[in-house]
């Protein structure tokens, strides 16, 4: 086996940029490997990254080969199968790398396997992502500033000096202060060449040589970069706008939400909660469990507690409109929220639950998505939430029963819009 050692003295991420340019071309077979991946995760499994494979085929490269040109007829020796004119039929590769037992036919190739880090899975997963309706409310209580160049200091550190601004005031400095002796100089030597060449004193010659050496000494002795010609860049703190956005999570757990429907259900937060906090540095999460009470939970309590329950779907509900008259006025936050359910709530309350969004919760969030588990036909719940979803359009809505029906609901609530408001 051959060993490669690698005695570069900075041998560390010499491959990134090549790395970046494989992702980068083959992003549509990377980004449907992980597509079809993410349902084998584990809901918990937040820390690591994806080995994916990618189809040999997809990732060989075109050749051109020099080959003979016009039409051949090629008699090959020994025949006794075939005449001309029948096709040939093609190797049984794909059946030949699917059979379990012994065979002496077909040949194939292993899949090309790839490993992402869990920056590079989850920036391919989410890329398409975005929360709708994004407007800037209001800027934060603790402004946020940036840093903007707006000029040149004759003071500063040496990490903000700038090179070129200062040769060339050392280049103007210069050219200033040595113009005019080199000019007297010019003189000079010209009266001392004239004197050479015609008859004269001593004294005078000498009196010459010493003057254009004290010239030569002064412009030698100009320095090359003085302290007068430093600059630095000089940068000044500018507000920046920033907005505060909220993502209220309500889950039901109530007793009718079975182990496979809270597992469905906690991996779709458990997606939304990583696009969350890996495109928003700064949005706040609210955790919300009910069944027949709602309670503010923390995140830990969220996707582990085994509490459950009725169902009184309105309690989640009040339980979001009163946090969100304490700590969220809309004036001042982006107010998100997102709700999963299988749809099963006492009938008596679903009329509650369609006048508390309309009047309550519709008029001051900027994005509802509500998302039913559904193995069965919708119930009165469903019913009322499409009155208010004729009503407002940013109220949407998706069923799924399955795993593999998570990430295209996913994105079909939170896809990029074209245009945002602002």
């Amino acid at each position: 086996m051959t060993h490669f050692i690698d005695r570069r003295l900075n041998g560390k991420n010499k491959s990134t940029v090549n790395r970046q340019r494989f992702i980068k071309r083959y992003k549509a077979q990377i980004k449907q490997a992980i597509a079809n991946n993410i349902y084998k995760r584990s809901v918990t499994d937040t820390r690591h990254g994806e080995q994916i494979n990618i189809p040999l085929r997809d990732i060989n490269e075109p050749m051109f080969e020099y080959g003979q040109s016009g039409y051949q007829e090629i008699v090959l020796s020994g025949n006794k199968e075939f005449v001309a004119g029948e096709r040939l039929p093609r190797p049984l590769e794909a059946e030949a790398s699917s059979q379990s037992q012994a065979h002496n036919y077909g040949q194939s190739e292993d899949d090309f396997s790839f490993e992402l880090s869990r920056e590079e899975f989850y920036e391919l997963f989410f890329e398409d992502l975005a929360l709708p309706h994004l407007i800037k409310t209001q800027l934060l209580q603790e402004p946020h500033y940036k840093l903007i160049r707006t000029g040149y200091s004759r003071t500063g550190v040496p990490s903000k000096l700038n090179i070129s601004r200062s040769l060339k005031n050392s280049l103007g400095r210069r050219i200033g202060l040595i113009k005019p002796y080199q000019k007297e100089l010019s003189e000079l030597q010209t009266q001392l060449a004239q004197f050479e060449q015609a008859p004269a004193e001593d004294s005078q010659l000498t009196q010459l040589k010493q003057q254009i050496s004290l010239l030569k000494l002064k412009i030698k002795t100009v320095p090359y970069l003085d302290n007068l010609d430093l600059r630095y860049n000089y940068y000044t703190p500018q507000p920046e706008p920033t907005t505060q956005a909220v993502m209220f999570c309500i889950m039901d757990v109530s007793g009718s939400m079975d182990e496979t429907k809270k597992d469905l259900a906690k991996r779709f937060f458990m997606l939304l909660y990583l696009f969350l906090t890996h495109n928003y540095e700064k949005i706040e999460l609210v955790f919300i469990r009910h069944h027949t009470l709602a309670t503010e939970v923390t995140e830990e309590e969220f996707f582990y507690s085994r509490e459950t329950g009725g169902t009184v779907v309105s309690s989640a509900l009040e339980q979001m409109q009163a946090i969100m008259q304490a700590r969220y006025p809309s004036t001042d936050w982006n107010i998100y929220a997102a709700q999963a359910s299988d749809g099963d709530n006492w009938n008596a309350d679903s009329p509650q639950c369609k006048t508390i969004l309309l009047n309550s919760i519709m008029p001051y969030v900027q994005y509802y998505a509500y998302l039913e588990i559904m193995p069965r036909e919708q119930q009165s719940l469903w019913q009322a939430y499409l009155a208010v979803k004729e009503r407002y359009s940013n109220f949407a809505m998706q069923t799924i029963h399955s795993r593999e029906e998570i990430y295209p609901v996913l994105r079909e609530l939170f896809k990029k819009a074209e245009t945002y408001e602002s």
